[in-house]
């Protein structure tokens, strides 16, 4: 009667083994699938990751440890933000910038375009205008007919962040010619350092701007490059917005008691964009508006235009309920209650970016709070809007549902405050004691 027991007890055994065996297998597998997929993203562009993905934050009760580095835009390392909250409500209104359908996105978009030599930088922008067939386009700041380089272009909604373009540190790369002779590279190495800091500018005879006296900042230079036989020398400059190379040349002639003049220049970098972050030619735009006309496909558009969020990536942040969004947009105060997350280091007075869960810009605000105050206090404004970016009503109208608002609301209707709000004669006592007014 043993024999059969020890048969079976060596069947179960068997049974057993083979389970473990095939979870093995199956363990190898998901591990070998993890490490095909790993290898997979890491050969597709971060672009096209990007359109694959959703990526937006989850209303939840408690902190998710996630990797965000590798979120687009305005979303990137959002996990490093102090967390006020993490309760709020979704709402299916708006989206991630880069999965807005074409129209939108070129309409919020813009170009880090690489002048050509010869047209003025108006006649490059009204080109652009013309190839996307849109309504207003402006630009990061005036190059001369013969500069080339970097030219932030913005298109609709975007020419809204014009101004802080425009206002942007800027660098440049440029020749400058020695009409005579100097004793040595070492020379011009000095002057050229030594023309930093704040220098005093008349703007050239044919200038876009009047020609006063004005006070610009050089914060650094170098020279690069000098041949003494054609006394020709290459420089580069990093200074404030409105500063002109062509006087900075002269000076720096005057400067060596050899006189001097700018022969070529070129913009490496303007505000955050430089050359190498995906600069695009006109022949780029043209052939990338007729791929979309002709075949259909916006691939290449979304390659040459970018959406505004990429301007403001260096901007402190604060995340905003989606409720509060369409608020801020008609204008109402950043109050501390709709505030979800916060950047360390915000500063009173600092120019800050509000978004919103899904990483699209509301505006560009003025901060009222430090980073400090902001996490110890439970209510009150925590800056001043400065230029809305959003378009009204792209999510719905939130405000007056609250039971204060519903109760006002009822009271106008019955005519015991003004249109306005306001008390007047027949308002009860109870409603003027009680209600405070935080506008």
């Amino acid at each position: 009667g043993s024999q059969p027991k020890f048969g079976l007890l060596l069947i179960m055994r068997y049974m057993f083994l083979m389970t473990l065996k095939t979870n093995f297998v199956f363990v190898d597998n998901l591990s070998a699938l993890h490490v095909n997929s790993t290898s997979l993203t890491c050969d597709i562009s971060p672009q096209d990751i990007q359109h694959t993905e959703e990526f937006f934050i989850k209303p939840e009760s408690r902190v998710a440890q996630l990797d965000t580095s590798q979120w687009p835009l305005l979303l990137k390392n959002f996990d490093k933000l102090n967390v006020r909250t993490t309760h709020y409500t979704p709402l299916p209104s708006g989206c991630n910038p880069l999965k807005r359908d074409i129209a939108e996105y070129v309409r919020t978009g813009f170009i880090n375009l690489d002048k050509p030599s010869n047209p003025s930088s108006h006649e490059v922008v009204a080109w652009i205008r013309r190839i996307l067939r849109v309504e207003k386009t402006g630009h990061s700041g005036t190059l001369d007919p013969k500069v080339t380089g970097c030219l932030i272009v913005c298109i609709e909604r975007a020419t809204r962040l014009v101004k802080s373009q425009q206002s942007a540190g800027k660098e440049y790369v440029g020749i400058i010619r020695l009409h005579n002779a100097i004793e040595s590279e070492i020379q011009l190495s000095r002057a050229i350092e030594t023309l930093t800091g704040a220098l005093f500018q008349r703007p050239p005879l044919i200038a876009a701007v009047k020609r006063q006296l004005r006070v610009r900042t050089i914060y650094e230079s170098k020279l690069v490059e000098y041949d003494p036989e054609r006394r020709l020398g290459i420089f580069w400059v990093s200074c404030e917005a409105g500063t002109y190379i062509r006087t900075l040349c002269v000076h720096l002639g005057l400067l060596l008691g050899v006189g001097g003049q700018m022969q070529e220049l070129r913009r490496v970098r303007s505000g955050i964009m430089g050359e190498k972050d995906h600069m695009v030619t006109m022949h780029d735009v043209l052939d990338a508006q007729w791929q979309y006309d002709n075949n259909k496909d916006e691939s290449y558009l979304r390659r040459v235009i970018f959406p505004l969020e990429k301007l403001l990536t260096s901007h402190k942040r604060l995340v905003m309920k989606d409720s509060a969004v369409n608020a801020i947009c008609y204008g109402a105060k950043i109050m501390l209650p709709g505030v979800l997350r916060y950047e360390d280091g915000i500063e009173i007075n600092q120019e800050i970016v509000v978004i919103t869960t899904k990483g699209e810009a509301i505006c560009m605000a003025i901060a009222l709070m430090t980073t400090a105050v902001i996490s110890t206090c439970d209510h009150g404004i925590v800056a001043k809007i400065k230029r809305v970016i959003m378009e009204r009503d792209t999510y719905p109208r939130k405000w007056g549902l609250g039971p204060k608002a519903s109760q006002k609301m009822m009271m106008i209707k019955q005519g015991l405050l003004s249109k306005h709000g306001k008390p007047n004669e027949s308002t009860p006592d109870s409603w003027k004691k009680e209600y405070v007014d935080y506008r």
